[in-house]
């Protein structure tokens, strides 16, 4: 139809330079729209950070053609797809997910065209003839890049598969999963002794990084924590993924964990892997329960600014349980704290002689101690701070304290940057 009327191909090209100038919203768009529609895509933060690359590169790619006019036959698929691919393969979500993906996001992204085709006030032919051309274009891509894309997960899928931790993923997610488990069954499976205590333990890295170099620095940190904790048997090391793992470290009949330790270790450590830590739990359930906290820990470690290197759950546990969604926790530590959430150094020191006060049962004296200020000091600090929360710190004391709390792990991921 470009052939037959020319003029199809110029007037694609302003609306993918007037489309391209919104590049990031678009995208960002899409992506949403995409995560909203198939459940399956949510829930892991590093895979929506992947497919948000993704669609980025997508419809870049996309503009691209359509602004220079590009032969299909001269694109490659981006490599955020191919990696977005891969990682789908490796956290067993369906092809099919993905495939529908690139559906629902191209519908999206055509929506974003034909919206600015319509505001260019084109005569009947030419928009009918660009349409034309826009969807044969748009759709002889998305074939060539999921065709591309469904190979890429094929193969990653089968490699990932064969390899013996996947087994061993499989075998623990079946255990995390089932209520009735023959523990012989699974003891043998595992290699791992489940009728003990357990720590459990997610490890991270925040950035992509090679698959055999991240997932050996992760196995590298785990053993020397079981080292460090004096663990009776070898860890249960479990890959996620390229950058991110689980363990559970075997404690036998004992259940002390030397916290302050542990820390230090970790901090003098491989500065690139980030650690979080469940309770020590007994048994198969405490098997799963110790996940779990260390799961609720990484959430929670992941987004706060900056990111620890070390989080255990009994520090956060509070701030794990009410994290489900940070828009909102956010919304209600700025209701609690109103300016006194400003991310700046003097709120800083305002929440911190706060927080340590309301720690300390209110005492000047305790707090000045702690603090290594002088009582007068800390008396200034609260005055200043009651000011600004226009009320006195006692009065809702404890949505002040879990406030406060959220902020000394989360840090600026929940502050604003001006009290307005």
């Amino acid at each position: 139809m470009a052939a037959e009327y020319p003029g199809a191909v110029k007037q694609l090209s302003v609306v993918a330079e007037n489309v391209g100038s919104r590049l990031s919203e678009v995208s960002r768009d899409v992506g949403e729209y995409v995560i909203a529609e198939i459940p399956d895509l949510r829930g892991d933060e590093t895979v929506v950070k992947i497919l948000q690359a993704s669609v980025a590169e997508n419809v870049a790619t996309l503009l691209h053609i359509f602004e220079n006019d590009i032969p299909l036959d001269n694109i490659e698929g981006p490599v955020a797809a191919s990696e977005y691919a891969r990682r789908l393969a490796q956290r067993n979500v369906s092809v099919s997910a993905m495939v529908r993906a690139y559906r629902i996001g191209h519908w999206r992204f055509l929506q974003w065209c034909l919206d600015e085709l319509d505001r260019q006030g084109t005569d009947k032919d030419l928009y009918a003839a660009t349409n034309r051309h826009m969807q044969q274009v748009s759709f002889g891509y998305i074939d060539r890049v999921t065709e591309h894309v469904i190979d890429v997960y094929q193969f990653e899928r089968d490699h990932w598969l064969l390899s013996q931790t996947a087994v061993r993923a499989a075998r623990v997610r079946d255990i995390l999963a089932e209520q009735e488990v023959d523990l012989d069954w699974a003891e043998s499976a595992l290699g791992y002794r489940l009728r003990q205590h357990h720590l459990g333990m997610v490890a991270w890295l925040p950035r992509l990084t090679s698959g055999e170099s991240g997932l050996a620095r992760l196995d590298r940190m785990t053993r020397v924590i079981a080292k460090e904790l004096e663990c009776p048997a070898r860890p249960l090391f479990v890959p996620r993924d390229e950058i991110l793992s689980w363990a559970w470290l075997p404690f036998g009949s004992h259940s002390d964990v030397p916290w302050e330790r542990l820390s230090n270790v970790i901090e003098s450590s491989d500065p690139s892997v980030h650690t979080s830590f469940g309770r020590v739990e007994i048994g198969i359930e405490g098997f799963r329960c110790t996940h779990r906290q260390a799961l609720r820990t990484q959430e929670i470690a992941a987004v706060a600014s900056p990111a620890p290197r070390f989080t255990e759950y009994s520090s956060v546990a509070p701030i794990a349980l009410m994290s489900s969604n940070i828009q909102d926790m956010r919304a209600w530590v700025w209701s609690v704290l109103g300016p006194l959430a400003v991310d700046d150094e003097n709120c800083a020191r305002l929440r911190e002689t706060v927080q340590i006060f309301l720690q300390n049962g209110c005492s000047y004296t305790a707090t000045a101690g702690i603090q290594i200020l002088h009582k007068n000091t800390v008396q200034y600090r609260i005055r200043k701070a009651e000011e600004i929360l226009g009320h006195p710190v006692q009065q809702r004391h404890t949505d002040l304290e879990v406030a406060l709390l959220a902020v000394q792990y989360l840090g600026s991921t929940l502050l604003r940057t001006s009290p307005a």
